[in-house]
């Protein structure tokens, strides 16, 4: 109930203040599991990319986030749910499999940081194991824009990604870092 809410109030302040375009919509699936996945430039990208989509949006979201009481309740009500991103945090980790698990949909930034262009040094191995482990499709989604008051910002849908991989095969984090990184090149040629 607040989620939605909260969305609506959002979505008056950013129809007012921003002109955002989506491109490409008809590739979000209705159903099913599904890993959001984006570049990530601006604080404001979570909330854009939860007004506009359909179905709710679990984040995974920086622990600092939720060190204030109050923005923590407000972030848990959401549905956010922090991740340690120095190491690997093994909870978030077991909490994004969870909702998963459960058929909904969570949203990773596999940069881990905010940053202006494609600089694979950022890029996190979370990606790709939570797809593979949990056998999701994930959602490429290229955004561009820098959210001053009545500037243009540009969201890009890319078709679902399905990662296959040998049943048994072991992986090991360079192997899943590897096609972390893969599926951040091709979220960054839907910008051209």
């Amino acid at each position: 109930m607040f989620y939605k809410f909260a969305k609506i109030i959002v979505f008056i302040f950013q129809k007012i203040f921003f002109r955002i375009s989506i491109v490409g919509k008809e590739n979000i699936p209705m159903d099913g599991r599904l890993i959001l996945c984006s570049n990530h430039h601006s604080n404001w990208d979570p909330v854009t990319l939860a007004v506009f989509f359909p179905r709710q949006v679990h984040w995974m979201a920086k622990k600092e986030l939720f060190s204030n009481k109050i923005f923590s309740k407000i972030l848990l009500s959401l549905g956010a749910f922090p991740v340690d991103r120095e190491g690997n945090d093994l909870s978030a980790i077991k909490k994004a499999l969870r909702l998963l698990k459960e058929e909904k949909v969570i949203g990773i930034f596999p940069e881990g940081t905010r940053v202006k262009y494609y600089n694979e040094e950022h890029i996190k191995s979370g990606l790709s194991l939570l797809a593979i482990k949990s056998k999701s499709q994930i959602l490429p989604i290229y955004s561009e824009g820098d959210y001053k008051i009545f500037s243009k910002v540009k969201i890009i849908i890319g078709e679902p990604i399905t990662i296959n991989v040998e049943e048994n095969k072991k992986l090991d984090n360079d192997v899943y870092t590897e096609i972390s990184k893969d599926i951040m090149k091709k979220i960054y040629s839907l910008g051209g």
